[in-house]
């Protein structure tokens, strides 16, 4: 039995997460519970339609499972708080980022822990999701709140966690830096900025659209549009040059994860 699923806070990404169990009916009303001192809009709504919200201390003892979705610099704290007040089977999930589930164990009281890295895509059940357990029962939770929001990806060794977070959990922003900047460029080259933010937006879209619907590898993708010597080659000599995207995102990527060691102390 996983419910009731308790989650202690709901900000942007507890946000997402419940306005994505919501979409798909995941999970009943009545199966959750939010505990949160300054809720988002995604956890009034929820508690609208029906979702226990900062119900009293005694009510969380019946969470079989419970959803640690507070910052990292915080996750101490809400350890400290609430976990005298949960029943002693309750399995714990995590999403702070960097912070080691031996760590957050022994915060619970040595209650079963699944780190869990998700992007903000479960808000409409397109999100990705890392997951890590050394114990299959953590494992299987995770699996069975975060499936009906997306793909999963189970990772073999906690440590892959900080390249999981570089490359997925943070990656949604890359995407939208890239988009800001290509709108500017639009703009920069003499396109009206309602236009250029229309164009670069559409296309993005639908490119990635392509890309799931083919299943096709990425750098086939990019070939097919890419003819010799013509406009896309000439832009991809820049964006795939000695200073482009490669060296850039290896860069990016490795400072997003030292902070998400940094992070975990």
């Amino acid at each position: 039995m996983i419910t009731p699923i308790l989650m202690l806070g709901a900000g942007r990404m507890g946000g997402a997460i419940l306005d994505g169990w919501r979409k798909t009916g995941a999970f009943a009303p009545d199966e959750l519970i939010i505990v949160d001192p300054n809720p988002g809009e995604a956890a009034v709504e929820a508690a609208e339609a029906g979702v226990s919200l900062n119900p009293p201390d005694a009510e969380l003892a019946r969470a079989r499972t419970v959803l640690l979705c507070v910052k990292p610099q915080a996750w101490a704290q809400a350890a400290a708080a609430y976990a005298p007040l949960l029943a002693a089977d309750a399995v714990i999930l995590s999403i702070a980022a960097g912070v080691k589930s031996q760590d957050i164990a022994y915060a619970f009281g040595g209650r079963a822990v699944a780190r869990v890295m998700p992007t903000t895509a479960a808000a409409i059940a397109h999100g990705t999701a890392s997951l890590y357990a050394d114990q299959p029962e953590a494992l299987a939770r995770a699996h069975a709140l975060f499936e009906p929001l997306g793909d999963v990806v189970d990772l073999a060794d906690e440590g892959q966690m900080h390249a999981a977070t570089a490359v997925s959990g943070s990656a949604p922003a890359y995407l939208f830096a890239f988009l800001e900047a290509l709108e500017a460029a639009g703009a920069a080259a003499g396109l009206a900025p309602r236009d250029a933010s229309k164009l670069a937006r559409s296309t993005l879209i639908g490119a990635a659209a392509l890309l799931s619907e083919s299943g096709a590898d990425p750098v086939e993708l990019r070939r097919q549009v890419t003819s010799p010597g013509g406009t896309t080659e000439a832009a991809l000599n820049v964006l795939l040059g000695e200073n482009g995207l490669p060296p850039l995102m290896r860069e990016a990527v490795g400072r997003a994860m030292r902070r998400s060691k940094e992070l975990g102390g």
